[in-house]
C-alpha cells in the first residue's frame, strides 16, 4: 500500500489540460467541491459553442487555450498559474479512429506528454503531475486470472494504444530521472452522458433511445463481441484526485467487472422495452482488435477508492440523459421510470 502525503491546503491550485472534455469537467466539478482554484486548457474549435459545452454550468475555472503540440502554450499556461497539481487529461481519444489519423494521435498522445513534462520540470517541478494512461496499453495481454493490473505487460493494439504506453513510460521515466511527482492512472473503460456519441456506448443509448421514440431504425457498429471493463467517468476523477494524495506510482482504476458490447445492447433493450436493430458495418471494426479488457484495482481500493456507479446504473443515467435531450420526459423524472 501507497504511504498518504499531506491532503491538500484550502489554496491549492489545479491546472487541468483537456478541462473540456468528459473527464476534465467532472475533476473540476470534483475539485471545485473540495475548495480547489481550478484552472484548465481547452483547444481551439472551429465552433465555439462545442469548445466548452461540457462546462456550462461550471462556475468558478479559469479557462486557456492551449495545444499539446505547441510548446509555447504549454509554458504560458503553466507560468501564468503555476499550479499544486497538474492533470494531464488531453488526447485524441478515440481509438478507432486512432488507425486513421496515427501521426496526429501519436503527437498528442506520446510527445504532446513529453511536450507537458519539459516545461513543467522547468517551471514548476513542485507540482503534482497526474498523467492520464490507459487500460488499451495492454492490448491482449492478459494474467493468468483474467484480469488486467500494474504489472501485466504492456502489447497495445492500436496507435493510440501505442501512444499512451509512450506516455505512460516518459512518465516513469521523468519520475526516476528527476524526482518529479509523477503518477499514471491507468483507468479502463469509463463513460458518462457527457461521453461524445461516436463512442460505443453513447452511440448504441442515443440510438436506442432515437429507435424508441421514432426518430431512426436502426444502429451501425463494428464488433458487439468485445469486452470492456466500464465504469463512470465521476467516480474515476475521484480516484484521480487520490492518486495525486498518494506518494507518486502508477495505479488500475476499474469496476472488476466486464460486459460484451451485446450485453450494453441487451441492457438496453430491456430498460426501454425495445429491440435494437443492430447492422453490422466493416468500417467500425478496428484493423486489429482488442477483445477483452478487466481490470484488477486493489491497489487504489486499498486506499478507499472504490466505484459507487453500478453498470446498470450508469446506462440508466445516460438513457435518462437522452431522453430528457429529446423532450421525452422531464428532467426531474427518476431513472428507472424513462420506459
Amino acid at each position: 500500500m501507497s504511504k498518504s502525503v499531506p491532503y491538500f491546503s484550502p489554496s491549492c491550485k489545479a491546472l487541468i489540460f483537456g478541462i473540456a472534455g468528459q473527464d476534465g469537467s467532472y475533476l473540476a466539478e470534483y475539485l471545485l467541491s473540495k475548495g480547489y482554484e481550478v484552472h484548465g486548457t481547452i483547444r481551439r474549435n472551429s465552433t465555439p459553442e462545442h469548445q466548452e459545452s461540457r462546462l456550462h454550468g461550471i462556475e468558478g475555472i479559469t479557462t486557456y487555450y492551449a495545444d499539446l503540440t505547441d510548446t509555447a502554450s504549454i509554458s504560458d499556461v503553466l507560468t501564468k498559474v503555476m499550479p499544486d497539481e497538474i492533470y494531464n487529461l488531453a488526447a485524441q481519444s478515440h481509438v478507432r479512429i486512432s488507425f486513421d489519423i496515427p501521426q496526429f494521435t501519436a503527437q498528442t498522445n506520446a510527445l504532446g506528454v513529453l511536450n507537458i513534462l519539459e516545461a513543467y520540470r522547468r517551471i514548476c517541478p513542485d507540482a503534482k503531475f497526474y498523467q492520464a494512461s490507459s487500460s488499451e496499453m495492454f492490448g491482449n495481454s492478459i494474467d493468468d486470472d483474467g484480469y488486467q493490473r500494474e504489472t501485466t505487460p504492456m502489447k497495445p493494439v492500436s496507435p493510440y494504444g501505442c501512444a499512451k504506453v509512450y506516455g505512460y513510460n516518459i512518465c516513469c521515466n521523468y519520475r526516476q530521472s528527476y524526482g518529479l511527482k509523477i503518477s499514471n492512472g491507468i483507468l479502463f473503460n469509463h463513460e458518462s452522458p457527457r461521453r461524445g456519441s461516436n463512442f460505443v456506448t453513447n452511440k448504441i443509448i442515443k440510438a436506442a433511445v432515437r429507435i424508441k421514440l421514432g426518430l431512426q431504425k436502426e444502429v451501425e457498429l463494428g464488433n458487439i463481441f468485445t469486452y470492456r471493463d466500464w465504469g463512470h467517468s465521476k467516480d474515476y476523477v475521484r480516484a484521480m484526485h487520490l492518486i495525486l494524495q498518494q506518494e507518486p506510482g502508477d495505479y488500475v482504476v476499474s469496476t472488476g467487472e466486464s460486459h460484451s458490447v451485446y450485453e450494453l445492447i441487451r441492457c438496453v433493450e430491456e430498460t426501454l422495452y425495445i429491440e435494437i436493430p443492430v447492422v453490422v458495418n466493416e468500417k467500425f471494426k478496428r484493423p486489429h482488435e482488442l477483445q477483452y479488457l478487466k481490470g484488477d484495482s486493489s491497489r487504489i481500493r486499498a486506499l478507499g477508492w472504490k466505484p459507487e456507479y453500478t453498470f446498470k446504473m450508469l446506462v440508466d443515467q445516460m438513457i435518462h440523459s437522452w431522453m430528457v435531450h429529446y423532450g421525452a420526459i422531464d428532467d426531474k423524472t427518476p431513472y428507472l421510470q424513462t420506459r
